[in-house]
């Protein structure tokens, strides 16, 4: 039997959090750590750092100031890609295919427009930018794959689906990352090849669950607005092998915090 801990998280700089990472590391040990908004280019990536931490193995596409996304495992790459969505080189999907016992696993590392502030594509690009990537991922994946292949696709999506993945449905339909069109996209994306939602695998849709909370509110506990944003999805022939969720809400109380906490899922094989 072999065990597979896998952690998904925007981390908001991986300089500035470079601590946090490891005290993350140290506390829950993960395999593999799937980064987003590492706001570092290539050249800039503290490789000596995170190899001290035992991820001998690191897959990253990164920029300065924004975006970026990275790999870092325990396991090696068998495999790795840098892929640009909608023609735009902004470094935000990243996959590498791992061995985990005798099942071979492609794991997609994605980093979803946030979509500013209006939601509407006709006077906000950033909206326009934001559908069209989920749209296009709507075909990507079975381009790419059979759909009985063996598949992660983690990372900030950066749209909170489900009435309880928002801390108030009917206040937030009209907000930029839980309006109708955006829910609808990503629905088709997740039809698109039978993708199971991890999270909800394990925690009932009639029950809250958050893993992003605004830097606006100055006590995140007490109010508790959060969303859904982060997200760990996987392909039927992965269902059996699913273990146990959790979201790391204690992260979003440490030092100088990202305003994501890690989401982690659980596998044996």
């Amino acid at each position: 039997m072999t065990k597979l801990r896998l952690i998904t998280w925007n981390i908001n700089s991986v300089r500035l959090r470079l601590p946090l990472l490891k005290k993350l590391a140290k506390e829950l040990q993960p395999d593999i750590i799937a980064l987003q908004e590492t706001k570092c280019p290539d050249e800039a990536f503290p490789v000596k750092e995170l190899r001290k931490m035992g991820f001998d193995h690191l897959h990253y596409h990164g920029m300065k100031s924004y975006n970026g996304v990275a790999f870092l495992s325990k396991i090696p790459f068998l495999e790795t890609q840098k892929h640009d969505r909608v023609e735009k080189k902004d470094c935000r999907h990243i996959a590498v295919t791992i061995q985990s016992g005798k099942k071979e696993i492609h794991l997609h590392n994605l980093y979803i427009p946030a979509g500013g502030d209006i939601p509407d594509r006709a006077l906000n690009e950033k909206f326009a930018h934001k559908l069209d990537f989920v749209h296009e991922l709507a075909s990507f994946f079975p381009s790419l794959h059979k759909k009985d292949t063996s598949i992660i696709a983690c990372g900030d999506f950066n749209i909170a689906p489900l009435e309880n993945d928002v801390w108030s449905h009917k206040q937030l339909l009209d907000v930029v990352s839980h309006t109708p069109i955006e829910v609808s996209h990503l629905d088709q994306f997740s039809k698109s090849f039978s993708w199971i939602d991890v999270a909800r695998h394990f925690v009932p849709h009639t029950q809250k669950l958050y893993s992003w909370w605004s830097y606006r509110n100055n006590d995140w506990e007490k109010s508790n607005r959060g969303r859904r944003l982060d997200h760990i999805w996987v392909t039927p022939a992965l269902k059996k092998h699913l273990q146990d969720f959790s979201v790391h809400s204690a992260a979003r109380n440490w030092e100088r915090p990202s305003d994501h906490v890690p989401v982690v899922a659980d596998f044996v094989f």
